[in-house]
């Protein structure tokens, strides 16, 4: 692990009317990284990211940078920069006025900031738009100049806050490209507010899950979705089958009636849990040779799968992502792996699970 170039530590934010946006948050941000603060709106993802910015103190904890806390440095003297959501540029300066805006305030040598700024537009392939109006500018160019006079301060951090949502679908999925690409050729840290989930996983090195000021989860991508660690985070990333189970042992748990060998390990026998499967892990075979039985309800074509749901036998809801078509109110086989199976506890937080695994390990 590198040193940290972020550290929050016990970050809580208190308003006077009493409403807690964020309580004892923490988190380590490593150099050259793109992380993503990913929940719903009101989660506090953004208040992270002022607070970060120095935009909003807390009440209570540390913001350190590089070692050292900076709760009291001003923004202007952190070395991070802020996108924001509807990019805050100014329309009465063209391009090359916008991006040279805070080199101007530091009274930096014309020269110096001539040349600066020619190369953070190059940087964001906008080379030529240095006497382009902002009012000529598409939406994604307008995006590539804010973020272009974020990065020609240099900084190590550059804050982004939900940046791409008021593009559209097709250049929103361009932009992300651009903008991971961007990341990883300038090697700035990025911290990325999103409330799209499918955003997260295509451009994070790590995620933060929130959800009521709380981090309920962080990770890998990877991790977070083939293990989320309770209810809300299965369902908000992705798409999931959640049903009520029991553990009956180690690797063995307990749902819609039958045992099933699966890949979790570390609760209590008989413990009362929620069981996760992905609807792209759910195999469609014959209703003999399946694990289950379900009866097609309706199915939807998505493009690149078509989207099934079905009943089994005591009412439980199913949803299948195939490749093929299956015929309304056929009776299908459903079968899955033991790793496919993910086991939640109830309510369980990141802390509480990571001290159950280490438990486990140490026995």
């Amino acid at each position: 692990m590198q040193k940290p170039i972020i550290e929050l530590k016990k970050i809580t934010k208190r308003y006077d009317d009493g409403f807690t946006a964020l309580e004892n948050i923490n988190m380590t941000i490593e150099p050259g990284k793109f992380y993503s603060l990913l929940g719903p709106s009101g989660s506090g993802k953004t208040t992270i990211l002022r607070i970060i910015a120095g935009f909003t103190d807390a009440t209570e904890g540390d913001v350190v940078f590089e070692g050292n806390k900076i709760n009291a440095l001003p923004a202007n003297q952190r070395k991070v920069n802020t996108v924001f959501q509807n990019y805050a540029l100014f329309p009465h300066m063209d391009v090359f006025e916008n991006v040279a805006f805070g080199l101007t305030l530091k009274k930096m040598p014309k020269q110096e900031i001539r040349k600066r700024v020619l190369n953070a537009l190059k940087v964001v392939q906008l080379p030529d738009y240095a006497n382009r109006e902002i009012s000529e500018l598409s939406g994604g160019q307008q995006q590539r100049v804010a973020i272009a006079r974020a990065i020609v301060n240099e900084p190590k951090v550059l804050l982004l806050d939900e940046p791409l949502s008021a593009l559209d679908m097709k250049l929103r999925k361009d932009m992300q490209y651009e903008l991971r690409e961007l990341q990883q050729r300038l090697k700035i840290t990025f911290i990325f507010v999103t409330h799209d989930q499918e955003e997260a996983l295509a451009m994070s090195d790590e995620i933060f899950v929130m959800n009521d000021g709380q981090v309920l989860q962080s990770g890998t991508p990877v991790d977070i979705y083939d293990e989320p660690i309770n209810h809300f985070v299965a369902n908000f990333i992705g798409e999931s089958n959640i049903l009520p189970g029991k553990m009956l042992k180690d690797f063995e748990v307990q749902f819609v009636g039958k045992s099933f060998e699966c890949a979790d390990a570390g609760m209590r026998p008989n413990e009362k849990v929620e069981v996760v499967l992905r609807p792209e892990d759910l195999d469609i075979t014959t209703p003999e040779q399946g694990k289950l039985v379900v009866k097609v309800d309706t199915q939807l074509f998505r493009g690149d799968h078509f989207e099934i749901v079905g009943y089994d036998e005591d009412g439980n809801e199913w949803l299948i992502h195939s490749t093929n078509p299956v015929k309304d109110g056929k009776q299908i086989g459903l079968t899955f792996e033991p790793e496919d199976i993910h086991v939640m506890r109830f309510g369980e937080k990141e802390a509480d699970f990571d001290a159950r695994l280490e438990q486990y390990e140490e026995d």
